[in-house]
């Protein structure tokens, strides 16, 4: 027993390909068959695997005919969400519940599974949508956006008819979106105007009523008060001066006329001398002449002072008058009889007298008009008085509804803005609304139709004949090595020298009854013959199912 022992805790001898070729040998059954069987079930499982034939078509996105800098485009959600939400949309379940009623797909799926899984089979599996993205245009150098939609089934003529469908269906949903999201944005928009419009409205009469009950008083009518203030001061000051004026001149006709009566009654009183009433034409020209500068002078003694220069004046001019006047009487005395002297005197005194009368009635005259013009300057300035008093007490109220005016004045501004910006956004509004309706917004056109597949997209069957046979081979050297390992027998002489370390002298061989080996050999080969058989029969009847369906 110590040998065995020895020999089962003793590590394997490498081998070399002489070992490997003995292997194969030994356990060409373990090798062949599950090779074999893979086969046969790749090759069957290929052919019985139903044809699916994939379909596809091409949408193309078409810009706007418009530019936007023209007509903005109303619908802000960008192409490829949009495309994501109308897919929702006709992916749903009442969508594809009526596709698959419309042209009978899945009928064997739906006698086995509800109609729910059957949907989600159909959205998640066969039906597939690429996102947008740029391609180049057929028979063109620009590029354009576009994305593809295809759908899988097992007959390629419904499989067609369906992409088909689903094409139209996003065309015909785009148009719908568009067409509702901007009438809905038309209407939201003008719903907005006309609600800014009616406030608008409001605050403008809310405006306007408190301009009309607070006229002359509104603080952005300060500047234009005090102006107004500023004139009137300067009008009253104007009448001021003017009163003066009228009653410095009347003084002025006043006195003359007491000038005119006193020499009038030195005249009729006989107290003056022969140069005060016998006088030529000469010396009445000189008397009206000292008369006018009296007159001068004593409205200028009531202004200025004695040592004035233009009182100065007159006194002087008046001073040589006087001499000239004394000069003509004694002139007039030496050479006229005492007779003609009384008789000159005496019409010279008459006409002395009517002079006086007529000059009082002029200054009387000028008097009763000085005295209209003063009343007229008085209501004048009572009149600018009274307007200063009023411009002077809005002056004092408008800090008080200063603020109550500013908060009706910026909210009809900020109304007058938002009513401007409605209008401005309906009208653009209207105007895309009108572009959506007769379709030149942007849309979705057929670039490629959908296509009618000739060969099916899968399944691959050369592919999974060699996937099933690779697995064989893998499962028959995976089953040979594990047999190989559990197999610690001496198979040939290095065997025998590499685990014993003995001299081999000679080998006997296995020595089995001729009977024995050749029924386990015909028993193999009916095996291996039935089994044939069955796979060969097994695959030729997938292959023949899978043609005679297709014709």
């Amino acid at each position: 027993m110590q040998p065995t022992q020895d020999l089962l805790t003793v590590s394997r001898r490498p081998l070399d390909l002489e070992d490997y070729i003995d292997i194969v040998r030994r356990h060409k059954s373990w090798l062949i068959g599950p090779v074999f069987a893979a086969l046969v079930v790749a090759v069957v499982v290929a052919f019985l695997w139903p044809d699916t034939f994939v379909s596809e078509a091409s949408i193309q996105v078409v810009p706007p005919q418009v530019p936007d800098k023209l007509v903005p485009t109303i619908v802000g959600v960008d192409m490829s969400q949009r495309i994501n939400t109308m897919a929702q949309a006709i992916l749903s379940r009442p969508t594809l519940t009526n596709i698959i009623q419309s042209y009978g797909l899945y009928r064997s799926e739906l006698r086995r599974s509800p109609m729910e899984d059957v949907i989600e089979h159909m959205r998640g599996r066969a039906i597939r949508l690429s996102p947008v993205q740029a391609v180049q245009n057929p028979g063109r150098a620009n590029q354009i956006s576009a994305f593809r939609l295809s759908f899988e089934y097992d007959n390629r003529m419904l499989a067609q008819k369906v992409t088909q469908d689903l094409v139209s269906r996003f065309v015909a949903e785009n148009i719908r979106s568009r067409s509702t999201q901007s009438v809905q944005t038309t209407e939201f928009l003008r719903e907005q105007l006309d609600s800014a419009r009616k406030e608008l409205g409001a605050l403008e009469n809310k405006l306007t009523e408190f301009r009309q009950r607070n006229a002359g008083r509104l603080p952005d009518e300060l500047q234009s008060n005090l102006q107004s203030i500023r004139s009137y001061e300067t009008q009253l000051a104007g009448a001021n001066d003017a009163v003066s004026r009228i009653g410095q001149e009347k003084l002025l006709l006043e006195a003359q006329i007491r000038l005119v009566k006193d020499q009038a009654d030195s005249m009729t009183s006989g107290a003056d001398t022969l140069s005060a009433t016998v006088k030529n034409d000469r010396l009445i020209q000189v008397d009206r002449e000292i008369l006018g500068l009296e007159t001068l002078l004593s409205g200028m003694l009531e202004r200025y002072r004695d040592t004035h220069p233009d009182v100065k004046r007159v006194q002087s001019q008046l001073g040589v008058l006087r001499k000239t006047r004394d000069g003509l009487l004694a002139q007039q005395e030496e050479a006229m009889p005492d007779p003609a002297i009384e008789q000159k005197r005496t019409s010279v005194k008459t006409r002395v007298l009517r002079d006086a009368d007529a000059m009082i009635s002029r200054l009387q005259s000028q008097i009763q008009a000085k005295d209209l013009d003063l009343e007229r300057r008085g209501k004048e300035q009572d009149q600018l008085k009274r307007l200063l008093n009023q411009y002077q007490a809005r002056i004092e109220a408008s800090p008080v509804m200063q603020q109550e005016y500013a908060q009706l004045t910026r909210d009809h501004e900020l109304a007058k803005a938002r009513y401007e910006d409605m209008n401005r956004k309906a009208s653009m509004s209207q105007m895309a609304t009108q572009l959506e309706s007769q379709q030149q917004g942007e849309k979705l056109e057929l670039l490629e139709p959908a296509s009618l597949p000739e060969t099916p997209a899968k399944p691959n069957r050369l592919m999974m004949v060699g996937i099933g046979v690779s697995l064989g081979v893998m499962l028959g050297v995976f089953t040979v090595g594990v047999r190989e390992m559990k197999d610690t027998s001496l198979k040939s002489l290095k065997d025998a020298r590499a685990y014993t370390n003995l001299p081999v002298l000679g080998t006997v061989p296995l020595l089995e009854n001729d009977l024995v080996v050749r029924r386990k050999r015909r028993l193999v080969w009916l095996a291996w013959s039935a089994a044939s058989m069955l796979g060969i029969l097994a695959m030729t009847t997938s292959v023949l199912y899978y043609y005679s369906g297709r014709t």
